[in-house]
Formats: structure tokens, C-alpha cells, sequence
């Protein structure tokens, strides 16, 4: 192909400035360049309705207890290479968070860093303790950490989170800030709809396997009368189980309710020995069904009024 030499003269002269607006545009900053290490899958969740192309990971699954977790070369790998990690907090990770943070050796997400977020401290937390102790069980001294059956507070983590990536990735600080008002309309749109499908649930009286959905009970009016567990993260035993069925026989109890990653066998044998509807309820997103926050609620709310429904 022939090239007219003024042509070619004209592109030699322009090459320098070419280079450098390629030069410029592979330099420019990134919208949501942010890699993000997530300790649960509700956070992964809430950092990709705030950053939509941003790297995320999520260190369980829905169907993995958060408190156990073995801290494999694959999650160390992830952490060494996060700009920020978003984690429940209120020591629900205690038991495996710092050895990943330590084995990570990445200054980034350090404790006290920018890029380690707790959602427990951006909010109040229930049932805080001033004294724990071994003989207590599991509990966790600054509040329980399943916070993600609360929306309000959800909502007050989710604006804290924004101003967060945007401290740490300022040049794409309005692009966050537009996503959070995005998922704030909507979320502030759907939770007086989701108030209004569980009006009938205010009152109501359950037995549960630990407080996982401690929150979402609060939320809904309803009462958590007992604990599947006798101590927190002690598996149910069957004198326990005998005391809870005594209990049914003298309160209201309309479900027993519990999620995947729990052993469901304790809180099947005591709905069948007080003829009450068993409730499995999701945890998090990636369930089956589940693909963000806005189905979590949707389908913890469908589960609790079918079992109104079947109760006695």
C-alpha cells in the first residue's frame, strides 16, 4: 500500500503527541480499581453495589460458619494483594482474621490502616458485654456481629464504606458516591415495603440456633424465647433439647429456626417433637436464589411468614 509522503511527514510529526495520549490514558486512573478482600459474602455483596467493577473476593460462603475459618494459602494469597478489607468486626473473625493478616504480611490492611474496615465499628451494636468469660461460651464482648439483618444500620455501613473507597481512591470518589445514592434509593424504597409483608411477624416467639438473626428479630418485633445452642457455640445436647421442649409447651413458639451452615439435626428433633415448622432461612448472598442483600430479605421474610402460616 502506497502512503502519500505528506501524509507520512504529518503522522511523524504528530507521533510524539500520539505517544503520549496513549501514554496518558493507560496511566489515567481506573473507575473502581479497588481489589477487595471480603470476609463475608454479605460485604462482597454491599462493596459490588458500591463499586461495580472493582476485584472483589469473599472469603466464605453463605454456607460456611464466619467464625471458623482456616486461613489457607489461597485466602493469604487474596489478602496480600487487597487495597481494602471490608469484615464484620466485633470479633466475629478473631479466630482466623489476624493470622491472615499477619501470614499477608500487607501493610495495607493492617489494623488502624484505611484499608481494613470493620462494619461493627461504623454502628451500635446489640447485647455488648462488659465482662466476658470462658465459662459464657462464644460470645462476643463488643456486640453481636450479624449485622446484616439490620438495615438500618446497613444502611449507616454502606455510607461509611463509600467515604471509605473514596479516601483511598480519590480520583474515583464521585463514581462511588453516585453508586451508594443509587443503593440507598433503593434500599430506603424496599425496607417499608419489606416492614409492611412482615407486619404480622411483630409479637411473634421462635427458638433459634444461636442469635445469627438477632438483628433481624429486633427489626421485626419478634422474640428469640431460646437457644438451640445451651451455650453460644456449644452444639446442642439432648438434655438442652429436652428443657426447650418443655419450654414449647408453656410459650406461644411459632417456628425453630436456623440457617445452612448450622447443623440442622438438634432443631429438627425438637420441631418434630413440638409439631412446629422448621425454618431454614439463608444467612448471605450465593444461596440458592440469593444474589444480593435485596433477595436475602426478600426470602428470610418469605420463610418466616410460610411458617406463621403453618403454624399451629
Amino acid at each position: 500500500m502506497h502512503i502519500n509522503s505528506n501524509v507520512y511527514r504529518g503522522l511523524s510529526r504528530q507521533w510524539p503527541a500520539l505517544l503520549l495520549v496513549g501514554l496518558m490514558l493507560m496511566w489515567a486512573p481506573r473507575s473502581w480499581a479497588l481489589s477487595v478482600f471480603a470476609c463475608e459474602p454479605e460485604y462482597a455483596s454491599l462493596v459490588q453495589e458500591l463499586a461495580p467493577e472493582a476485584s472483589v473476593f469473599s472469603a466464605t460462603t453463605a454456607l460456611q460458619d464466619p467464625h471458623q475459618v482456616q486461613a489457607r494459602p489461597s485466602l493469604i494469597a487474596k489478602m496480600r494483594r487487597a487495597d481494602l478489607a471490608v469484615c464484620a468486626g466485633a470479633e466475629l473473625e478473631v479466630g482466623w482474621l489476624p493470622m491472615l493478616q499477619m501470614k499477608a504480611n500487607n501493610p495495607k490492611v493492617r489494623n488502624g490502616q484505611p484499608g481494613m474496615f470493620y462494619a461493627a465499628e461504623q454502628i451500635d451494636t446489640l447485647d455488648q458485654q462488659v465482662r466476658v468469660d470462658r465459662t459464657q461460651g462464644d460470645v462476643h464482648a463488643e456486640g453481636n456481629p450479624h449485622i446484616q439483618f439490620s438495615p438500618a444500620r446497613m444502611a449507616t455501613v454502606a455510607t461509611a464504606l463509600a467515604q471509605r473507597m473514596g479516601e483511598l481512591d480519590s480520583a474515583n470518589r464521585d463514581s462511588y458516591q453516585a453508586n451508594l445514592d443509587a443503593f440507598l434509593s433503593r434500599w430506603n424504597a424496599a425496607v417499608p415495603k419489606w416492614e409492611a409483608r412482615a407486619a404480622s411477624l411483630k409479637g411473634q416467639q421462635v427458638i433459634a440456633y444461636h442469635s445469627s438473626f438477632r438483628y433481624l428479630f429486633d427489626w421485626l418485633g419478634m422474640t428469640q424465647v431460646g437457644d438451640l445452642e445451651p451455650k453460644p457455640g456449644i452444639a446442642p445436647t439432648s438434655a438442652h433439647l429436652a428443657s426447650l421442649l418443655q419450654r414449647t409447651a408453656q410459650d406461644e413458639v411459632m417456628a425453630v429456626v436456623y440457617t445452612g451452615y448450622q447443623d440442622g439435626r438438634g432443631a429438627q428433633w425438637l420441631a418434630q417433637r413440638a409439631s412446629l415448622p422448621l425454618v431454614k432461612l439463608p444467612f448471605g448472598p450465593g444461596e440458592e436464589g440469593v444474589n444480593d442483600l435485596f433477595d436475602l430479605y426478600d426470602q428470610v421474610i418469605d420463610g418466616l411468614l410460610k411458617a406463621q402460616g403453618n403454624a399451629p
